[in-house]
């Protein structure tokens, strides 16, 4: 069945898929290959903002406490940090402020997360922690500018609803923490925005609205909520990674739909919500994430995710990334956009087909997006069905689109069709192919690279009464960008194509 696009834009695209973006802690970005990395993604695709843990954990080295003539007193050292924002900033991306986690030299306990040992447990002082964010967000208002940094989010801590995040997954203790942060950020300035409490997907429906209670019984400033998205079932262990079961992607949507599901009717109801990390799996290790899989199954939920939060983040951008310890091969099987010489997955080009749409919705589907830019110029966003089981995927999917041209002089349009699945666009299926080499050579490494970039074809259609007939046949776990331009034909009079070997004009 051919769908007939309408000429009237339907609505408009929101931003919030590039809103932000998430990151390995917040020290790895002093690495090079980090950067470069960053820099790729800031270029191509161009994230607002940027969130990462561990901007107070001991590898930033902000809390430093010591002893002079007896008595316990803390400096407060930025050097490392200021190297991470200012490299932030030069890449056009803003630092999404997560305050976490707990300095050793603040913390009551010993617990940690991750192989680079997150402190999770509360303040021994709440007066010393209020100390260290104040201090910590005055520095970086006396560095980039008030104006700048009213303009940055600041999160308090992550998922203290998982034990493993907040010790013992206390609500209380966490409420007191937001109290404490809160205050203090104000301190600063009334204007600087606070939010959280960044709730996991595992979090129970009482504990947002309990928290939205606490704030406003005591009248605890909060400008945004925030929380998290994965889709995927219990971890199922080998060496060196992981894999597991996904529920359908519409799960990770009604994730997105949850805060103001149960925050109606509270005071915090009208507030920004912000998934400040969303995914299908949250495990690094996982190899769901290079797949072409993993781009069709996302791309409705990049498509639709606007229409209900203001923001939600991928995590994270890049496969610079150690939750679970050093990556043991070129593809850790990772979160990231792209591996560590900036090979480009299945799901960046998502993301960078993304960044190709309009402003204006002309129609959307279950498998497409329609889009008009202020040119005239169409762009579809169209992906074959996911089979969750891996029994039987969707092969020679067909989406047939009537498109409008607003142009009424042009008799043609030009067609640019760029695609990944798994014949295309692919460097995972190629790297499989090629042994899976953990360590590849230069020659490898190039044609990953080669096998990286995305297929691309084009061809002229023609425009009759002011429309163009499109079909577009995808392969399985394809994601395609077809962009659709009506064509002013400038050819000269002269111009005859049995000429270019000295034939007879016409």
């Amino acid at each position: 069945m051919r769908i007939t696009v309408a000429e009237q834009p339907v609505g408009r695209l929101s931003d919030a898929w590039r809103l932000a973006v998430g990151t390995g802690r917040l020290d790895l970005a002093l690495r090079r290959d980090y950067q470069d990395s960053l820099a790729l993604v800031q270029r191509e695709i161009g994230f607002r903002y940027i969130r990462g843990h561990g901007l107070l954990s001991d590898g930033v080295g902000v809390h430093r406490p010591y002893e002079y003539r007896g008595r316990r007193q803390v400096r407060h050292a930025f050097g490392y940090l200021d190297q991470i924002v200012d490299a932030y900033l030069e890449l056009g991306v803003r630092p999404f402020v997560e305050l976490g986690f707990m300095p050793s030299g603040l913390a009551s306990g010993e617990q940690t997360v991750f192989w680079w040992r997150g402190n999770v447990t509360p303040p021994r002082s709440h007066t010393e922690w209020a100390d260290l964010v104040r201090t910590t967000v005055g520095h970086l208002v006396d560095r980039y500018g008030l104006d700048e940094v009213r303009g940055w989010p600041i999160e308090v801590w992550n998922e203290p609803d998982l034990k493993e995040f907040w010790q013992d997954a206390d609500a209380d203790a966490y409420h007191r923490l937001f109290e404490v942060t809160a205050y203090a950020v104000k301190d600063v300035d009334a204007d600087l925005q606070v939010g959280g409490p960044a709730l996991s997907p595992g979090a129970d429906d009482g504990w947002l609205p309990r928290f939205a209670e606490f704030v406003t019984d005591r009248s605890v400033p909060i400008d945004f909520v925030s929380r998290h998205a994965y889709s995927s079932g219990p971890a199922q262990h080998v060496p060196f990674g992981v894999h597991q079961t996904l529920a359908p992607a519409q799960r990770l949507l009604e994730q997105f739909a949850s805060p103001r599901r149960l925050l109606a009717g509270t005071a915090l109801a009208d507030l920004p919500v912000h998934i400040t990390e969303f995914n299908s799996s949250y495990r690094p290790d996982n190899p769901v994430h290079d797949t072409a899989f993993h781009a069709a199954y996302l791309a409705p939920v990049l498509a639709g995710g606007g229409d209900l939060v203001d923001s939600f983040a991928y995590w994270t951008f890049s496969d610079v990334f150690e939750e679970v310890g050093i990556p043991t091969t070129l593809f850790h099987g990772g979160f990231g956009l792209l591996t560590h010489r900036q090979i480009r997955k299945p799901t960046y080009h998502l993301y960078a087909f993304m960044n190709r749409l309009g402003t204006q919705i002309l129609a959307r589907g279950a498998d497409h997006l329609v889009t008009r830019d202020d040119t005239g110029r169409i762009a579809v966003l169209a992906w074959a069905p996911v089979d969750l089981t891996g029994g039987g995927p969707v092969d020679g999917h067909a989406v047939r689109l009537s498109l409008p041209v607003t142009d009424p002089a042009a008799r043609t349009a030009f067609l640019l069709r760029s695609s990944v699945s798994e014949e295309s666009g692919n460097a995972w299926r190629a790297w499989c192919e090629l042994g899976r080499p953990p360590s590849p050579t230069a020659r490898q490494l190039d044609v990953l690279r080669q096998a990286a970039e995305p297929a691309r074809r084009h061809g002229s259609l023609p425009v009759l009464a002011g429309r163009v007939e499109l079909d577009l046949h995808l392969a399985r776990h394809e994601v395609t960008l077809a962009e659709v331009s009506p064509v002013v034909d400038e050819t000269p009079p002269w111009w005859d194509e049995r000429r270019l070997l000295g034939g007879e004009p016409s």
